[in-house]
């Protein structure tokens, strides 16, 4: 079975996952501080589920502030969980906090 979430360990990686995305890319932005911890684990429940939905229209891209800090700033991420939705490389869309399943489809639905 493919790999649903990507989950690059560093920028480069990142950015390598952003290049050979032929569809949008979903990245969501975690973090591991307590306050983060739980709305976190509850976002990539959510965003595995999308991830399935949206097979073949979406790359899913769950990305650790910390690791990824140079994309955490290059897309203006303050806290997490934070998304972004990103095609051809730039921003489009942008969100923060926990969202359901449903509101992440909305999110999605009126940029995809």
């Amino acid at each position: 079975m493919a790999k649903r979430v990507h989950q690059p360990r560093e920028d480069a990686e990142f950015d390598f996952i952003l290049g050979m995305s032929g569809v949008p890319v979903l990245a969501y932005f975690t973090g591991t501080w307590p306050k983060a911890i739980e709305p976190c684990r509850v976002t990539d429940l959510v965003v595995e589920g999308i991830a399935e939905d949206y097979t073949g229209r979406l790359t899913a891209v769950r990305t650790d502030i910390t690791r990824c800090p140079a994309a955490t700033e290059r897309y203006g991420i303050t806290g997490a969980p934070s998304y972004v939705l990103l095609k051809e490389g730039e921003a489009v869309a942008h969100g923060m906090g926990p969202m359901t399943i449903t509101e992440v489809r909305k999110f999605l639905d009126g940029h995809l």
